[in-house]
């Protein structure tokens, strides 16, 4: 399959004054032309600020400090303000938010929301931009969209806002969708609705997704590779049934083994210890004071992510000796 998104050695840190913040330390994934790929990680691993830094979001005090974003032949961090706005954000790449409700105006109505997207970036009259917006009410199966149209946010139940936020997204056909957290909040029936949605929308649609979750079942459900990430690193790439089959890294294990299981009476195990402070992060394998099989060198050498396997990379040291 044909790259579509390439991210090289990004880095993104908040400078507070209570010290350096490394949110997104050297992270590099790929994304392929109409594939689907999964962003996972615990909470303050890095996953939105890696999705906000591709898109050049990164408000002070942060900064992006290092890297490249390449994606259609263009390096996006190197492009101007009004390029990102004109030909990426919106367009080329959109952006699904957390927390729908509060990611739409309040006191616009629902249909003059979408609208306005599609004439900010497409040379459209009022009429044809309400008409575009009914129509992705309709793709992202709306029932009775027209009166969905004139509904305010309030008004509307959070699964209906979430799909709202799709159609928005989608609406000037991106090429690459961003979905942060999308069932985040949802009862698990409406999750699944949106789930299914989501798949159904990436064969109608043909745009790549880059979804960013902590639920490894909705990854498991839905994507085709999986990048795990800790304390803002890459820890594990590769396709999904071959990483939940075969976890080459002990973190990825032990989220796997951390999803209650229902032929053991929905026993788990915790990960024992808590994510490090990303302003301090452990010398070596950030992920060494909480592993079990940790060596003396993942104590003081930190492993580079490199390939074990076609298709499969790992920042393990003693994955990387064993070569799987």
């Amino acid at each position: 399959m044909t790259c579509l998104l390439e991210v090289r050695d990004l880095t993104t840190h908040f400078f507070l004054r209570r010290g350096v913040v490394r949110a997104v330390d050297s992270v590099s994934f790929t994304v392929a032309e109409n594939e689907m790929v999964g962003l996972v990680g615990e909470s303050g691993s890095g996953k939105s600020v890696t999705a906000l830094s591709i898109l050049r979001l990164i408000q002070p005090p942060g900064r992006i400090v290092s890297g490249e974003v390449h994606f259609q032949g263009r390096d996006l961090l190197q492009l101007p303000e009004t390029e990102m706005n004109r030909s990426v954000r919106g367009q080329a790449i959109s952006m699904v938010f957390q927390n729908p409700r509060s990611c739409l105006n309040p006191v616009l109505n629902v249909g003059t929301q979408i609208s306005r997207v599609y004439r900010a970036h497409r040379r459209a009259s009022s009429a044809d931009a309400h008409l575009r917006a009914l129509e992705y009410l309709k793709l992202v199966q709306i029932p009775d969209p027209d009166r969905v149209m004139k509904r305010y946010p309030h008004q509307l139940s959070g699964g209906m806002c979430q799909r709202v936020m799709i159609a928005m997204a989608l609406i000037c056909e991106p090429v690459l969708l961003i979905a942060d957290e999308p069932t985040t909040g949802l009862d698990v029936t409406v999750q699944g609705q949106i789930l299914k949605l989501m798949r159904d929308l990436r064969e109608q649609t043909q745009a790549a997704q880059l979804l960013i979750t902590h639920d490894l079942g909705v990854v498991a459900e839905t994507c085709d590779r999986v990048v795990v990430m800790y304390c803002g690193r890459v820890m594990e790439v590769g396709p999904v049934q071959d990483v939940f089959a075969r976890p080459a890294h002990a973190y990825t294990a032990a989220l796997l083994h951390s999803v209650p299981d229902v032929r053991k009476d929905f026993r788990t195990r915790t990960i024992p210890g808590s994510v490090p402070d990303p302003r301090d992060p452990p010398p070596g394998c950030r992920f060494h004071p909480r592993c079990d099989g940790c060596t003396d060198i993942c104590r003081v050498e930190e492993p580079p992510l490199v390939e074990i396997h076609p298709g499969r990379q790992v920042a393990c040291h003693r994955r990387v000796q064993s070569r799987y």
